[in-house]
């Protein structure tokens, strides 16, 4: 009689595979590499808060034996032969509000800010970018590549571009050295393809628009190309679940995984951009593992997805950043990559450029995205004059560097410095390594670089110093973390 309450061995079979797909996907793959402490030392880099010292190179610290720290002792565990994801890189966006502002720029200045943001030795080192297909609230009007009704894309021309942020984008790819990983996003498609007739305000794609819509990203892409900037990748669409008093678009999850697998995902492979790297959301992390699942989940559209992109304006709705979302996608995931794809504060106040809480909301949360199984991170607008902006809706936010278009002079806030920890020390190709702090007020993530240097990032947001060791196999270096500091620890 009992045996009909027992499951059939096929169900136990379908149960034991679906627990190991489960298990697979909630434990991706941990690499090891072999590497050895001894003989090293560990650079020191620091930016404090009421001081000068912005990444300001200081001791060199020697590592002594600590075989078993104490509960007593702050510690800063790093293990650099556990390696997790590689990282792509991180940047910002090279927008029209940034490349109009550099316009007003003396040329030493703009030759001053090339350097600051994308030489990897006298500025930051940035490597990754994203700019817009037509305009977005940055810029200082709406406008399109197309005339209206005109469905077969014929008019299609970037002119519009070519006045300011094309040769904008230009210069930052020679600064860069030569490469830049460009990719990018629309905010709308023309009104007249759209159900409200509106670029701004939402409103969604109308069917009978959807092929020529794809066609536009393979337009846009093989133009900018031509004009001699390579797109590694792009968005399906920025922010698909608001409807913004700026271009927007909304998509749902089911719309968006149909229009990859049926429109944009074959378009870009039989127009020759199949290599292109496809990012799927792009908007909020509050919703990332909803739009990530349903889209990865149909093995049709995932097959064009190279990763999901996110945002951090999950706190509009009075949360806090939600990581974990981010980590659960990494989860089940494992070889999807996550990419941060826009982060600003916004509500710009030019009385408050220099207030210190706008770099360490940017140190918590690349130290956690990154340890959450994020590749890269890509700031906002890298250049803003003022007023924070230009914004044709007045939604001006901050920028790390401001141009200050009344008096000519560059503006470097803290942001600035607190992204160049990661940005200067933590290159394309590093892998992160294991990093664990012993004490809340102290956070750190580390990365192995593709030259075999070890570079560990600290974080103290309390208001107290905090000593504490670097420990790596058994040696340990004593070092001082400054209140409201970040600090970067090359080690080798």
């Amino acid at each position: 009689m009992l045996n009909k309450f027992l499951p059939s061995l096929a169900l136990l079979t379908a149960l034991s595979a679906g627990g190991a797909v489960a298990q697979k996907a909630a434990n991706p793959t941990r690499n090891f590499a072999a590497y050895s402490v001894a003989g090293k030392k560990a650079q020191v880099y620091a930016t404090v808060a009421g001081t000068d010292k912005r990444l300001a190179a200081g001791e060199t610290l020697s590592f002594q034996p600590l075989a078993q720290p104490l509960e007593t002792q702050v510690c800063v565990f790093v293990d650099p032969t556990k390696t997790f994801q590689s990282v792509l890189g991180i940047g910002g966006a090279l927008t029209d509000a940034s490349a109009e502002t550099y316009a007003k720029l003396s040329k030493d200045q703009q030759q001053e800010f090339m350097q600051a943001y994308y030489s990897p030795t006298k500025g930051i080192g940035y490597t990754l970018a994203r700019t817009s297909i037509a305009s977005s609230d940055f810029s200082s009007a709406p406008y399109d590549y197309v005339a209206d009704q005109d469905a077969s894309l014929k008019t299609f021309s970037v002119r519009h571009d070519e006045q300011y942020r094309i040769p904008f984008i230009k210069q930052a790819i020679a600064a860069a050295g030569g490469k830049l990983t460009m990719y990018v996003a629309p905010w709308s498609p023309p009104a007249w393809m759209k159900d409200n007739n509106n670029r701004l305000k939402g409103g969604k794609l109308l069917p009978q628009y959807r092929q020529a819509w794809a066609d536009h990203y393979v337009k846009f892409i093989k133009e900018y190309e031509r004009q001699g900037i390579p797109i590694w990748g792009l968005s399906t669409q920025n922010e698909p679940m608001a409807v913004q008093k700026w271009e927007s678009c909304l998509f749902t999850a089911t719309e968006e995984r149909d229009f990859i697998k049926e429109y944009l995902g074959p378009t870009l492979k039989k127009g020759g951009l199949g290599d292109r790297k496809l990012i799927a959301w792009d908007h909020n992390r509050d919703q990332v593992y909803q739009r990530a699942s349903t889209i990865l989940d149909d093995p049709q559209a995932a097959q064009y997805v190279w990763g999901v992109g996110y945002h951090w304006y999950e706190t509009w709705t009075g949360s806090q950043m939600m990581f974990d979302n981010v980590r659960r996608v990494h989860e089940t995931y494992p070889n999807t990559n996550l990419l941060l794809t826009e982060a600003c504060i916004e509500k710009f106040d030019f009385n408050k450029v220099n207030d210190w809480s706008l770099g360490e909301k940017y140190g918590l949360s690349m130290i956690n995205d990154f340890n959450n199984g994020n590749v890269g991170w890509t700031d906002w607008n890298i250049l803003l004059d003022e007023t924070g902006g230009p914004n044709h809706v007045q939604n001006f936010c901050y920028a790390p560097i401001i141009g200050d278009t009344r008096t000519g002079k560059l503006i470097y806030t803290n942001i600035y410095y607190y992204i160049g920890h990661f940005s200067k020390f933590i290159r394309p190709g590093a892998k992160r390594i294991v990093s664990s702090s012993n004490r809340d007020h102290l956070s750190t993530t580390a990365f192995r670089n593709p030259d075999g240097k070890v570079a560990v990032v600290v974080m103290n947001d309390g208001d107290k110093a905090q000593d504490f060791q670097l420990w790596l196999q058994g040696q340990a270096a004593a070092v001082s973390s400054q209140p409201h500091s970040i600090m970067t620890l090359v080690v080798n």
